[in-house]
């Protein structure tokens, strides 16, 4: 095999001092939900946001004097650019980082805040990675792999190593996968050390690859590919060195949706307290969504890989959340369109205990009839059954109310 488990112990002693060995967090609402006992293995509170820095730091290490001053150059759809970034930057070595075009504004610049150099390339990680590979044949660079590459692999399964001392007693974990780098290092150390222990894969339905290259028996792209809001794992092709150590070590591979993955991040963000990235999600929004079969006596870990988001993006898909889950409800009706009509239906609205978020006034949009008014309101409510609650009592008051639904405006 490429990766040995001693290989991971080597890395965690390379590591030590450099990397935050990250928590591991009860989460009780969690557990609750999935009926066993659910941890959050809090990786996005790692130095630069990510695991990347584990590999990446191992890798750069590593390099002998002539390949450090050559610089490195490496491709990254955002956390590997700023692991390879900060792993450069404390190596005092040139890095050159090419992100897709698509990549977060947050990444791009905490990126070059670390004092690399960001060349924003094609709209896809793979067309930054065949952009990157000519920069390193022009350039002389050394090439740093987000995920192929066994000093990589090495030290992203750290987090393994991590996990089996501080929660002895977990029986499954739950890591997403992008390229697969850093499920094949939590899997060869879970393996050595919790034997017993499954380990899961999750990937982002819109970009799913793996499942489909486990059946052809090599790196394949996914029979159909979307965009996606886990950009940190929007890989199309696993690696090669990655794809058979999967095969091998993990138990399965299941896939999640955007609307799973945005609840992922909804539920960590509103109940443990932790800012995650959709790719950071990955594993919260698999159990949240019933794919993966647990026993009551279940211990399990999910691996918050990343906290990279940005903050528009966090504020959208919380909002997301929020009217999925009845939170916020959007009602429409007419008022009669004199002074005083908007403000008795608003002294309705508070009479229920509902907050307005947003009024709209509709006239020749909605085609209202002369002499009324369109009111579209944004409310927040306790949860369904206060919506329902509202909705009656502006009926009962004579409000002809319709209530916008998902998909609606589609």
């Amino acid at each position: 095999m490429a990766v040995s488990f001693s290989d991971i112990q080597a890395a965690s002693i390379m590591l030590d001092g450099i990397i935050n060995k990250t928590p591991i967090i009860a989460d009780e609402k969690l557990s609750n939900a999935v009926g066993a006992k659910a941890f959050l293995k809090a990786e996005c509170l790692q130095r630069a946001g990510s695991f990347k820095p584990r590999g990446a730091y191992n890798t750069i290490s590593r390099l002998s004097d002539e390949e450090k001053a050559r610089g490195v150059v490496t491709a990254s759809a955002g956390n590997h650019a700023q692991g390879v970034a900060l792993a450069a930057r404390l190596n005092n070595i040139k890095a050159v980082i090419v992100v897709p075009e698509f990549a977060p504004l947050t990444k791009v610049l905490a990126t070059r805040a670390q004092g690399a150099e960001v060349i924003l390339h094609g709209d896809t990680f793979d067309a930054a990675v065949n952009y990157s590979r000519e920069l390193q044949k022009e350039h002389g660079y050394t090439y740093v792999h987000a995920f192929d590459d066994e000093r990589v692999i090495a030290g992203q399964g750290t987090i393994g190593i991590e996990i089996a001392e501080d929660l002895p007693t977990a029986s499954v974990i739950v890591v997403p996968i992008g390229g697969g780098g850093v499920i094949s290092g939590i899997a060869i150390a879970i393996n050595e050390l919790l034997p017993s222990a499954r380990v899961i894969g999750v990937q982002a339905a819109n970009v799913a690859s793996i499942n489909h290259s486990l059946k052809e028996g090599e790196p394949m792209e996914p029979v159909a590919y979307a965009p996606t809001i886990a950009d940190g794992i929007a890989v199309k092709r696993p690696g090669q060195l990655t794809l058979p150590i999967i095969r091998e070590f993990v138990d399965e591979v299941v896939e999640v949706t955007e609307d799973e993955i945005a609840r992922g991040i909804y539920h960590c963000v509103t109940n443990s307290h932790l800012v995650v990235e959709g790719a950071g999600a990955a594993g919260v929004a698999a159990l949240l969504a019933g794919k993966i079969k647990l026993a009551e006596d279940d211990v399990v870990c999910a691996v918050l890989c990343g906290g990279n988001i940005d903050g528009t993006l966090l504020s959208r898909i919380i909002e997301q959340v929020l009217v999925r889950e009845g939170r916020y409800v959007i009602l429409k009706l007419l008022v009669n369109d004199r002074p005083g009509g908007l403000a008795a239906l608003l002294n309705h609205v508070a009479e229920t205990g509902a907050n307005v978020i947003e009024v709209q006034h509709q006239r020749a949009i909605w085609l209202a009839p002369l002499g009324r008014v369109g009111i579209e309101m944004i409310l927040e409510v306790r949860d369904e059954t206060h919506a329902r609650e509202v909705n009656k009592t502006l009926e009962d008051l004579g409000y002809h109310v319709i209530r916008e639904h998902q998909g609606d405006w589609q």
